[in-house]
């Protein structure tokens, strides 16, 4: 099975890689940038202009595109989070009809669903959380998507793998912190009490996304492992106690000191992870997968990487250079991530 993965050198993109290679799939990775001098690799920014010839080309012959590129938060330099999420999606659907891709599966977020009380299956609506960038883009992912043949669309909660810590010290931790006081007994750790979430561990995604390559399905699948854990669980894998702190004052003071780059926390994140929905992921696991990462066990080992400032090659690796550097006006994410419909 030939495999072709935009957005190969991510969090989830380098943990498919892994699992395929180990079945022995050829696969194609599909990224802005590439590691110098490795074959199986095409170098393509999939919102630009001439993206849709570029990816017919790499597309030519695959079984499969795992579409997994997304702008989360991008920094200085970087191209337009929409021009790369629905321009780069259109380009990419275009581009593998084209070339007659049979199959496609599409990486959307738990982060798509309208907020609901229960957890929710893949028939809840796609309507996203009202103040958050990122859930109204997934959620016009979504209606990109109704109609389209041969595609399959995973919705997987909070993904965290060891690789990635770097990456996730970027958009979450302020300069001023250094990351190598997360863990500590002694850490406060301010959290709003009502605060659940999701988490699975890249390599689980992984896997259920070769479950689906295999069996060639199609339609919706939520990807998560359970239990959902709540604000003192999450406080002491974090740091070492709660703290609790209402979430209207977290937000009121996340605004101004994300406007003037102390940190990268928009408001707009704390409002999807304060709304988003917990989702079952029964019909997932009926065709075979299940997570073999407990979540507070995968949370934990993600923050000692972040603590150690571990990362890979790519978005994924740590950025030379001193943290204060990413201190000033409008850094470090200089694109607002509250609603951008």
């Amino acid at each position: 099975m030939r495999v072709v993965v935009t957005g190969a050198s991510g969090n989830v993109g380098t943990a498919l890689r892994r699992v395929l290679a180990d079945a022995g799939d050829p696969v194609v990775g599909v990224a802005r940038r590439i590691p110098p001098g490795s074959p199986g690799w095409v170098s393509c920014d999939i919102s630009a202009t001439a993206a849709e010839v570029v990816l017919s080309r790499a597309f030519a012959g695959a079984d499969a595109v795992v579409h997994l590129a997304w702008a989360v938060q991008p920094t200085p330099g970087e191209p337009d989070m929409r021009r790369t999420n629905i321009t780069g999606t259109s380009h990419v659907l275009r581009a593998a009809r084209r070339a007659g891709v049979p199959h496609v599966v599409v990486a959307s977020s738990v982060a798509a669903y309208t907020p609901a009380s229960a957890p929710v299956d893949e028939g809840w609506p796609c309507g996203g959380v009202p103040g958050s960038a990122y859930s109204a883009q997934k959620a016009e992912l979504e209606r990109l998507l109704v109609g389209q043949p041969g595609v399959a669309v995973v919705r997987p909660c909070a993904v965290v793998q060891p690789d990635a810590g770097a990456e996730i010290d970027r958009w979450t931790l302020s300069p001023l912190i250094p990351p190598g006081v997360l863990g500590r007994r002694w850490l406060p750790v301010p959290l709003w009490p009502g605060l659940r979430m999701q988490i699975v561990h890249a390599e689980d995604v992984a896997r259920a996304l070769q479950v689906i390559l295999r069996r060639r399905a199609v339609g919706a699948y939520n990807i998560a492992a359970d239990p959902p854990l709540r604000a003192p669980e999450l406080a002491a894998v974090v740091g070492g106690f709660l703290v609790p702190v209402p979430l209207g004052v977290l937000r009121a003071l996340a605004w101004p000191t994300w406007r003037v780059g102390l940190q990268p926390v928009h408001p707009g994140w704390l409002r999807l992870a304060d709304q988003v929905s917990v989702v079952d992921s029964g019909r997932m696991r009926a065709l075979g997968w299940a997570p073999m990462h407990d979540p507070r066990e995968a949370l934990a080992s993600f923050i000692a990487a972040l603590a150690a400032g571990r990362g890979t090659w790519g978005p994924l690796a740590p950025q030379h250079g001193s943290r204060w550097r990413r201190l000033g006006f409008g850094r470090p994410v200089h694109q607002s991530q509250g609603d951008v419909r």
